[in-house]
């Protein structure tokens, strides 16, 4: 009688078979879920930037036409420097532009998908 301990090729293939088809449904859903995440907190440091921008501008009687440096708003309005989370170099300057206080800022990373909504 043969002794018959261990696996069969086709069962590995089996097993490798299964776990190539659930790696092919996960990757694109963490991609995707990666996306929404960096999107989502890019969004939310657009909306620190410009309540830190407003917030400049009333207490230094700014007008809407005139512009913050980071420096202006950092440290005071901004517990640290923001930069978008799809920004390889993590740089407020790749980042993001400020612009005057009547504008919204930008992302420069990704401007369609990385942008604060427009109030209606």
């Amino acid at each position: 009688m043969k002794n018959t301990k261990g696996f069969t090729l086709v069962e590995i293939m089996i097993v490798v078979a299964i776990i190539g088809l659930l790696a092919a449904i996960a990757i694109p859903n963490f991609v995707q879920a990666r996306t929404r995440a960096q999107q989502g907190a890019c969004i939310a440091n657009l909306k620190q930037i410009d309540g830190a921008k407003q917030l400049w501008a009333i207490d230094n009687g700014k007008l809407t036409s005139d512009s913050p440096v980071v420096g202006d708003l950092v440290n005071d309005y901004i517990k640290s420097t923001p930069y978008c989370p799809a920004d390889s170099t993590k740089s407020f300057a790749s980042s993001y532009t400020i612009g005057t206080v009547g504008g919204a800022p930008a992302c420069l990373r990704d401007a369609t998908n990385h942008a604060l909504p427009v109030a209606s």
